[in-house]
């Protein structure tokens, strides 16, 4: 026989090939749409739940495919999808018009989950459930809620919002959040209830391109009120408002002030917690930017007394901020420098240049030193300041100055240098100095780098300074780099 007929004895008798592949494609056809129709009811599948959720039966109208439980366990789980399908199902439960389920959701805790999800960059589709849910929750109402948990949590949530665009703050801001944040400021209030306030609050100041609005702005200034309290969370963030507030903008600083803050602002400034100290320093230095008559108004409340205290700080960025106030007091009329003196704010503040130069001119050329950064002749000068530590320190960063410019051969240049600014005639009449360590150190570098011989009048000298005190070599900078 032939193939064909042997092929029409078997199975498909009476079948062409033709007509069975298209059989098969139909068949095939069915399956997936079974398969998918099946993926779709297990989906839509409707296992709803009531109020009460001791007991899971269907609710009316309300069309999900989780249960409460279910939900609360895949909105915290740690797989993106059982998380986007349960934020989906509980998006769909909020939107219903009249939600008798919405106190569930929200006790369940999980508007910080889904605020949680809105940064969740790499999964777009639950960010986009998140976001939906969140907007179906009325926030702004629940925060009149006399269930503290919920409150609370719509609280965090509207804190959270402002981070992430100037858009998300304003509109916030617009749905009057800030009264209501307001209205609950009472003494009796917890004192975790009123971080979350006062964290809400200046995340709603942080953004500053453009500032939040006028009407915004006045709206918050009663919540200055949070300065007098004691505890140092509240004080930090009520403090940092301020700071966002006032950091470049005039109108701002002057309705800060208006309110009387400065010298609590001032005194925050000596606290002994550095979450407070930080942002008082930063705002009060935000301040003295603003007009001259602002500026008196910090320096009449203290603030000179404790900025040279700050320039001692451990911590570098005190010592800048401090620095930059105190800078921003020289910037304004001569009579605020004229006090700033007075308060012998000064010999601290140059002790501190003085060593980071000291410390800077160790490394260099001669080259660099003179021509590109010009220390040489502050240096020199500095040789006829009243403060004997200061004197001292010149004197050894000059001499290890020297020393290092004689081991690349710059030594000559570099004395010729120095004689020009009039710096040998500085250190030789520092050879008699009241003090024996200002002498020694000033008749040391005159005999080792200036002097080709040692006459009688220098050998006369010498002895005449040991008789006071023992002479000492000059010690590398290296090893007096910690400022006295």
């Amino acid at each position: 026989d032939a193939p064909e007929n042997r092929l029409r004895k078997f199975n498909y008798r009476g079948k062409d090939a033709s007509l069975r592949q298209q059989q098969r494609i139909a068949v095939s056809l069915e399956l997936r749409k079974a398969k998918k129709d099946e993926q779709i009811l297990k989906r839509r599948n409707i296992t709803s739940f009531c109020p009460d959720t001791a007991s899971e039966k269907p609710a009316k109208g309300v069309a999900v495919s989780l249960t409460l439980g279910e939900i609360i366990k895949g909105v915290n789980s740690s797989d993106s999808f059982l998380c986007f399908q349960a934020t989906q199902t509980a998006r769909k439960i909020l939107s219903q018009e009249k939600n008798p389920l919405l106190k569930l959701i929200i006790e369940a805790g999980l508007i910080p989950r889904m605020v949680e999800f809105l940064k969740s960059s790499l999964y777009p589709c639950l960010q986009f459930e998140a976001a939906w849910a969140l907007i179906n929750i009325p926030l702004i109402k629940l925060l009149s809620s006399h269930n503290v948990a919920v409150c609370e949590q719509a609280m965090w949530a509207l804190g959270n919002i402002p981070g992430d665009g100037l858009e998300f703050r304003d509109n916030v801001i617009s749905s009057n959040a800030i009264p209501h944040l307001l209205t609950l400021i009472s003494p009796t209030l917890l004192i975790t209830f009123l971080w979350n306030i006062t964290w809400t609050l200046s995340n709603l100041c942080l953004k500053k391109t453009p500032y939040p609005c006028e009407t915004a702005v006045k709206q918050m200034l009663p919540a200055l009120s949070l300065l007098q309290h004691h505890d140092s969370e509240v004080l930090s963030e009520a403090c940092w408002s301020l700071s966002y507030l006032t950091d470049g903008c005039k109108e701002h600083i002057g309705q800060v002030v208006d309110t009387g803050v400065l010298p609590r602002l001032v005194a925050l400034m000596t606290s002994s917690e550095l979450n407070v100290w930080t942002p008082s320093l930063c705002t009060v230095g935000n301040i003295i930017t603003g007009t001259d008559e602002q500026k008196q108004m910090a320096i009449d409340v203290g603030m000179l007394n404790v900025l040279p205290q700050l320039l001692q700080h451990n911590k570098p960025s005190i010592q800048k901020e401090a620095a930059w106030a105190l800078s921003n007091v020289v910037a304004g009329p001569s009579y605020h420098t004229q006090q700033l003196l007075a308060y012998n704010v000064l010999p601290p503040l140059v002790k501190e240049a003085v060593w980071t130069v000291a410390n800077f001119a160790m490394w260099v050329t001669v080259d660099q030193l003179i021509f590109h950064s010009g220390v040489l002749e502050p240096l020199a000068n500095l040789l006829i300041a009243p403060d004997v530590k200061i004197v001292l320190i010149i004197l050894d960063v000059i001499s290890c100055i020297l020393q290092a410019a004689e081991k690349r051969s710059e030594k000559e240049i570099l004395c010729f240098l120095i004689e020009e600014l009039g710096g040998i005639d500085r250190i030789e009449a520092l050879q008699l100095h009241e003090n024996c360590q200002i002498g020694q150190s000033a008749l040391s570098i005159i005999e080792k780098h200036f002097g080709e011989e040692e006459d009688e009048s220098l050998t006369l000298l010498s002895q005449v300074l040991d008789q006071d005190c023992e002479f000492t070599d000059c010690e590398c900078l290296a090893k007096n780099s910690q400022a006295p």
